[in-house]
């Protein structure tokens, strides 16, 4: 676009891109709308239709794992702690410490495998209650 003195605008550039060397991204958001969380964690008690979300997420970061188990630098931590996860959201009454604890340890783990890292931070916005989870 041209404004009225005819200058051309910079190019808008809505992506990421990384080239060379070793990179570790921790929490990243891109596009429009896209959003990243981090810091203290909450958690509120889950609808079935939420419940059902979090149950299918975490078949898809199962899968994940079994798929990208070779990059990860500790896969039985990794799916220790995932199922460590499932069976405190098996709870009737699931603890917030231990659900904030795994979802962490989970998403140290998973660096920097980018599919692992996008399907935990999903799992973590359904367990939170997050808007977008």
């Amino acid at each position: 676009m041209r404004d009225d003195d005819g200058r051309q605008d910079p190019p808008v550039n809505k992506g990421v891109m990384i080239s060379g060397g070793t990179h570790y991204v921790g929490n990243q958001a891109v596009g429009d709308g896209a959003r990243a969380f981090s810091g203290s964690v909450s958690f509120q008690p889950q609808d079935p239709e939420q419940a059902a979300r979090t149950a299918e997420l975490l078949t898809v970061v199962e899968r994940l794992l079994e798929e990208h188990r070779a990059a990860l630098a500790d896969p039985d931590a990794t799916t220790r702690e995932l199922r460590r996860l499932r069976e405190e959201l098996q709870e009737e009454e699931p603890q917030p410490t231990v659900l904030r604890r795994a979802l962490d340890r989970l998403n140290e783990f998973v660096q920097p495998v980018a599919p692992l890292v996008v399907a935990v931070g999903q799992l973590a916005a359904s367990v939170q209650g997050l808007p977008g989870g």
